[in-house]
């Protein structure tokens, strides 16, 4: 007895940590093995296997077409199981929730490797709510709009959890970024429907997202067994690299989203001045604002090295410095502006330098509030949001716009 509630209070050995991340692994183990090779099998007989389903979701290098193709159809026998119950969709959509639900109470109690399993099968039977609904012929729009909503909370489940087991490491504020992240990609993909446009791109989509974080959280105790077999509170290193991989992923995911959704938004912009190598591009802004901030870091660095000048200061400098060197380039490379007046385009581009310099001194001073951070990783995080959501709109619809409004090289 007291046996059985080491194992479900969590008060393991070493070897019992291991087995109890392993073990649940072995049957999904064989399960994909003999998937595959029995799908290989039905390919030579009969073709691949197609499925509206699975056709119309989006594919990503982590979850190909063919893989996908693949797991349905090991799946066949489980979806008939689950159509034999006569459920309604909505259920297994509450289903989902629950178990992902439990799977963050379980993380937060330290217990990763049934957090990882839980989670990992609310995301199947996630996967299943929407068919089931199109294959009763009970799809609605009020249980596409449940199935939406409660999706979020699935996803934020799990990393809530894990957020609330790192609270007192830097994990944290990864955990913090993927949560954010997570949304965004599903929030700019449903304003992009909202608005008339299929917004797929990117690599890290959901299913991604659930398959790994789910396998690295659930494997991670078999690591920290072996690395920190004495610890009561391990990092747990394998889900640590799962937070990083999803909140980097799902971050850019967003971001080229994004893009995408405001280029094909854009008809203007579309036809020179926001995509290619071309002038307007932000390809060349991004060299011009290179070169500039090669420049500028020169500045910053010296000014703080000899100088000892406090950080925030040394950046503000170092933004004048770069100003020149940018709007020079600007002019008469990036975007090609050396047919307007440069009188007021010098007014415009200090309109916008005033702005950007007060935006990045400001960064760096906020983000050197938090304890340990370098000045230069603050420097490169500000610089970065800085350019994309002001410098670069700006200079390119602002301050070097034709006059006509119509993009030199349309």
């Amino acid at each position: 007895m007291s046996e059985f509630w080491s194992w479900f209070s969590g008060d393991l050995s070493t070897e019992a940590r291991i087995l109890s991340a392993v073990a649940p692994a072995l049957l999904p183990i064989l399960w994909f093995i003999g998937a595959m090779v029995g799908y290989a099998v039905h390919v030579k007989r009969a073709g691949p296997h197609i499925d509206a389903e699975v056709e119309d979701r989006q594919t990503s290098p982590l979850l190909g077409l063919s893989l996908r193709r693949a797991v349905d159809w090991s799946l066949q026998p489980f979806w008939r199981a689950v159509r034999a119950t006569t459920l309604p969709p909505a259920a297994l959509t509450t289903l989902s929730v629950f178990l992902a639900a439990g799977a963050g109470v379980a993380v937060a109690a330290g217990r990763f490797s049934l957090g990882g399993w839980i989670f990992l099968v609310a995301g199947v039977f996630d996967m299943l709510d929407g068919r089931l609904a199109r294959a009763t012929n009970t799809a609605s729009a009020r249980g596409a709009a449940l199935d939406s909503v409660l999706d979020r909370m699935s996803d934020a489940a799990l990393l809530v959890g894990l957020a609330w087991y790192y609270r007192g490491s830097w994990v944290l504020l990864a955990t913090l970024v993927a949560i954010v992240s997570s949304h965004l990609v599903s929030y700019v993909r449903a304003r992009g429907e909202g608005l008339g446009v299929s917004v797929r791109d990117g690599w890290l989509g959901r299913p991604e997202r659930v398959v790994i974080l789910g396998l690295t959280v659930a494997l991670s105790p078999a690591i920290a067994a072996l690395q920190e077999p004495l610890s009561a509170h391990p990092m747990h290193w394998l889900a640590v690299a799962g937070v990083l991989i999803v909140a980097v992923g799902a971050t850019l995911t967003a971001a080229v989203r994004f893009i995408h959704l405001l280029a094909r938004l854009d008809t203007r912009h579309l036809r020179g001045r926001s995509l290619g190598l071309g002038e307007g591009s932000a390809f060349r802004a991004g060299v011009a604002a290179a070169v500039a901030t090669a420049v500028d870091a020169a500045s910053v660095v010296a000014l703080v090295a000899v100088l000892d000048a406090p950080a925030w200061l040394a950046t503000l400098a170092g933004c004048g410095v770069g100003a020149v060197v940018n709007f020079s380039l600007g002019r008469s490379w990036a975007f090609d502006g050396s047919e307007g007046p440069r009188g007021p385009q010098a007014r415009r581009y200090g309109v916008v330098w005033t702005g950007s310099s007060l935006l990045n001194a400001g960064g760096v001073g906020l983000l050197l509030l938090l304890p340990g951070l370098d000045y230069r990783v603050a420097w490169v995080i500000v610089r970065a949001v800085v350019f994309f959501g002001w410098n670069y709109q700006l200079q390119r619809d602002y301050v070097f716009a034709p006059a006509d409004g119509v993009p030199h090289d349309a």
